[in-house]
């Protein structure tokens, strides 16, 4: 199976139906892939595009990897992670949970001008949609998000990570399997767990009025040149989890990624996307502490000399709630996260477009 392009996005012509082969269609110039992507950051009419592409299904910036010796961890992480898993109660569950099962609600929009909230009755209109999610291990999972009507499919089988949206055909994750940033957000402390053991320590924070521990955790050089191609360059992708102090609970994500695009005799230009998640509403699901509602904010940031006008930023927001969750569900087996068939097909190098900084 050859690794298809991540997350390509084009301006829909609304008298026609867009067709789902466009995996296939020939390379754009990269004048073309330019204007591309600058219509769907700045055209309106591809607000709702853009947040299902940038908050719908985003994944973690690193793998879940084995446990490490325990000289090569932070014993100050350890402890955080050990008080993490005390407070939450997930230790009673290790090795006994075969899967996960939630749904929930969400709200996305558009801010328009920086320090503005399109919660609060910005311009743009905030979007309302709702999320189903199955997971099997932390890299077997299944979501189906719906938002004003378009729905979002994206999953991993352990092997590939992929998503399909409704002006898209089926395209894959580069670089290694990654975990849903989504179930990571309070939703699988037993995950939680497992990605930040080898987290490094940085010391301490207060964030929204709760003092916290803070622990990153970075994208290695590897998995970085895996996720990059001859115009795009993934210069790095950086998490930071804040855990209270008090409560031993995470209440904070954030990460950011920096990618370099630059086509031969032209000007490098810069892509950041930050995003902040705020974590709480934790409640007891079957004698375990798990998360029930947050709300996420994302900055993009465009930068470089070839911008004659400037720094360019463009904001968006979600709050989501969980609904439903529960452990073990019966009848969820390993036929659940087989990818489409189109994933399976060996799609030429030069027929896809594998430049999207946005959805990386």
């Amino acid at each position: 199976m050859s690794r298809l392009a991540p997350l390509s996005e084009e301006p829909i012509n609304e008298d026609e139906e867009y067709s789902t082969n466009c995996s296939k269609k020939k390379g754009y110039s990269w004048k073309n892939w330019l204007k591309t992507h600058f219509y769907l950051v700045f055209n309106k009419k591809s607000d709702l595009k853009v947040l299902l592409s940038v908050l719908g299904c985003p994944l973690f910036p690193v793998s879940i990897h084995s446990k490490l010796p325990i000289n090569e961890v932070s014993s100050s992480a350890q402890y955080i992670i050990q008080h993490f898993s005390a407070a939450t109660g997930c230790r009673k569950l290790q090795g006994e949970v075969k899967n996960i099962f939630a749904t929930g609600k969400v709200t996305m929009a558009m801010v328009d001008e920086l320090g503005g909230s399109a919660m609060a009755g910005a311009t743009t209109v905030a979007e309302k949609g709702c999320f189903v999610m199955w997971q099997m291990a932390p890299n077997k999972w299944l979501i189906e998000l719906v938002v004003d009507g378009h729905k979002v499919v994206a999953g991993s089988d352990g092997n590939v990570a992929w998503r399909h949206t409704p002006w898209l055909a089926s395209h894959a994750a580069k670089g290694g399997v990654r975990p849903l940033r989504r179930a990571l957000q309070g939703l699988d402390p037993m995950a939680i767990s497992a990605v930040f053991s080898p987290a490094q320590y940085m010391g301490e924070k207060c964030v929204s009025g709760t003092d916290c521990f803070v622990l990153k955790l970075s994208a290695d050089q590897a998995d970085l040149a895996a996720r990059s191609d001859s115009t795009a360059e993934m210069i790095k992708h950086i998490i930071f989890g804040y855990f209270s102090q008090r409560s031993g609970l995470l209440v904070h994500l954030e990460d950011s990624y920096l990618t370099r695009i630059q086509s031969p005799g032209t000007y490098p230009t810069y892509w950041e996307t930050t995003m902040a998640t705020k974590i709480e509403d934790y409640r007891i699901v079957e004698g375990v502490m798990i998360a029930h509602g947050g709300q996420s904010s994302v900055m993009i940031t465009r930068f470089g000399d070839s911008l004659k006008s400037g720094l360019s930023i463009t904001r968006m927001e979600e709050t989501w709630t969980i609904d439903d969750l529960a452990f073990n569900v019966p009848g969820l087996s390993m036929d659940c996260f087989i990818p489409p068939e189109e994933m399976q097909k060996d799609y030429p190098e030069e027929n896809l477009d594998w430049r999207s900084p946005l959805y990386r």
